[in-house]
Parts: structure tokens; sequence; C-alpha cells
């Protein structure tokens, strides 16, 4: 993620940010400039000033009285929610305090799954605008009715359990799964590369294509799950899957690029902003060396430089993060055959994988 600053005085601040501490101007995220803006007041709205947008007129998306977004929308527009907030369909109740603060992590992570998003170019569809448009449920397990919230992804409809924003249950969870990492973004990335298999895979006519690199998603998903767990990982997966769980069955292998795509993208992005340069003394044939001086969003980039800076820029990160004694930030080992499938899906956001059949609906889509 970029590096932003206050358009009144050019303080560095954050994504989340709603406030700049130097000049005290509100803040808001414009998506379309990719900018935060400064705000007055103005006519039970706001006006932008500063260097960025200056004049116009915006107000905050709804869930802005709920702390829970900060981004802007034009005042001409009906609409009451952003770009991001518009996909929710359940959210928590909001007179209940603890569930808003879960809720309000929640957030900060879908709006960082968007902004990869929008940087992208990816399509965007509601459920209004296409019955199996994006949406988000963010639910609570039902003690009384037995119900335990499950995360997963049905036909576009991402249901996400919202103990998961929970630090202490969530890596209770993850310690019980076996998983090295657990996180409410890796979370957001996985299940939304779910649907994007259904938008850019199925229904684009790319099947035959993603089948040579994931393989074979007409596999019964059911049986391929239980196996997985029953059996426990396949031998020497680490030379083929990114994850364990991604050699559980094809349509996990692709949720499971697709999203550390997006971890070493939107990383890579960060670094860049920050000006990183990783060039360890004693790296004499610079197999760690990196400078992050490329634009990862852009088309001309390729999965080579991105591959080569994130073994870099990762081994790093795990370096300082051991210094603190914290655990790694990215546990994995990025193998020739897995590098080949984030090049797969680098091609196929950028639009340059070909349609390899007529586009077909099929019987099943991609689920958790």
């Amino acid at each position: 993620m970029k590096l932003f600053a206050c358009p009144s005085c050019s303080h560095i601040v954050f994504f989340e940010n709603v406030v700049c501490e130097r000049c005290n101007h509100a803040l808001g995220y414009e998506p379309a400039e990719n900018a935060m803006l400064a705000l007055e007041p103005q006519d039970g709205g706001w006006t932008s000033v500063g260097t960025i947008a200056p004049g116009a007129n915006w107000r905050y998306c709804a869930n802005y009285e709920h702390g829970v977004c900060n981004w802007l929308v034009p005042a001409e527009r009906a609409e009451p929610f952003c770009g991001c907030c518009r996909h929710n369909l359940v959210v928590p109740n909001t007179a209940d305090a603890a569930k808003v603060a879960l809720w309000q992590k929640m957030e900060i992570a879908k709006r960082r799954l968007f902004y990869t998003l929008l940087r992208l170019d990816l399509p965007l569809q509601t459920r209004a605008e296409d019955p199996e448009g994006l949406g988000f449920e963010f639910l609570s397990d039902d003690p009384d009715a037995g119900q335990k919230v499950l995360t997963g992804h049905d036909d576009g409809l991402i249901t996400i359990a919202l103990v998961e924003a929970d630090d202490a249950e969530r890596e209770i969870r993850r310690t019980a799964m076996g998983e090295p990492y657990r996180t409410l973004l890796g979370h957001f990335r996985h299940e939304i590369g779910h649907w994007y298999w259904d938008r850019l895979v199925r229904d684009a006519g790319r099947l035959s294509a993603c089948r040579a690199v994931f393989g074979d998603d007409t596999e019964d998903y059911a049986t391929a799950l239980q196996a997985h767990y029953a059996n426990g990982p396949k031998p020497n997966w680490q030379n083929d899957y990114v994850s364990s769980y991604a050699g559980a069955h094809a349509w996990e292998d692709f949720a499971e690029t697709w999203a550390h795509y997006f971890h070493i993208v939107d990383t890579l992005d960060t670094g860049r902003s920050w000006g990183f340069v990783v060039n360890p003394r004693v790296d004499q044939e610079d197999v760690l060396t990196a400078m992050i001086n490329f634009d990862v969003f852009a088309p001309t980039t390729t999965i080579a430089s991105i591959a080569d800076s994130w073994l870099a820029l990762s081994a790093a990160l795990n370096a300082l993060n051991r210094s603190m004694g914290a655990s790694d930030p990215y546990p994995f080992v990025l193998s020739d055959a897995v590098i080949r499938k984030l090049g797969f899906i680098h091609d196929l956001v950028h639009g340059r994988v070909p349609a390899d059949e007529p586009a077909q609906q099929p019987t099943m889509a991609a689920p958790n």
C-alpha cells in the first residue's frame, strides 16, 4: 500500500486515519484519486482542501458514524455507502459495542482488500447488480440455536465469522488447525479468490488454461476435503503448493495462490512507498538483494521481478520479526511450481490469459 500525505500540510498519514495529527483536518480516503483528502465541514457535509481535489464536496460513507469506515462518497451521489461498504449484506448489531469493535477490525481488513482490487482494476458487482455478485455477511455464532458460523464462500456470498476478529480466538483456531498463518486479511483474500475464479476463469471460458496449472476442479470437492482432513497434507506438498491446504483441491489451490499473490503485491507496494532497499552485507551473490523501485501493479511488471523482490523483502521481514521475538510474518517458501502458479494469477488479473473455450456455467461454483 502506498504511503499517504495530508493534502493540507504534507504530514505523513495512514490509510485508517480520520484526522491529521499535525493540522487537525478531518481525513477521508477517496478511491478514484487513491488519496487521503483533507476536509473542512461545509453545509452539513465536507469540502476537500489543499493540493488534492480542492473545493470538491463529499460525504463520509454511512458506516463512518459507527467508526468502521473512513471512505468518501461524492456529495451528489444518492448512494449512502462507499464502494467498499455497499457490498455488505449483514453487519453486527450496532448497539452492541463489543461486536462493533470486532466489526471495525473486519472493515480495516476488507478496505485493504478493496484497495488492491481497485489498483488491479478488477470487476466488482454487488448482489443488487448481479445475482452472483459480491456480498459480505459478518455473523456471530448462535449458541441457543446450536449454530456455528463457518467462514466461506458460496456463489459470491462471503461469510466471515465475527469471532475471527478476536485475536486470541483466532490464534486458538490457528494452532488447532496447525496453520502457520491466519489473519483477517488472509481470510478476505482467500475467500474472494473463489469469487474471482467464478468471474475470471469459469465465466470467462478459461477453464482449460486454469486446469493446466491448478489441476482438475471437477474432482468432488467434499470428498477431496474429507480426504485432506482425514489423511493430512499430501506428501511433499511444499514442492507444488503454497500451503498444505492448497493441496486439498484445485479450487483451494487457486484461492490460496490468489491470496498469496495479494499478500505479495500489496506488501511490495508498501516497500516501494517506504523506499525499501534490501542489500545484506553478506550477500555476495545478490540472492537476497533487491531495490523495490517498480510499480508492482503495472501490467508490464514481470512475475520474475515480483518473485525476486519478494524473496529478498520477505526474508528481511522475517529476520526483523525474529529479532523482536515475534513469529515470521511470511512463514512460507515459494517453489518454482508455486511461482509459476503465481505467474498465472499475475497474467489473469492483467487479462493476459486467453479464453480457451466458450464461456460456460457449471453446475457448481467454487465453495470455501
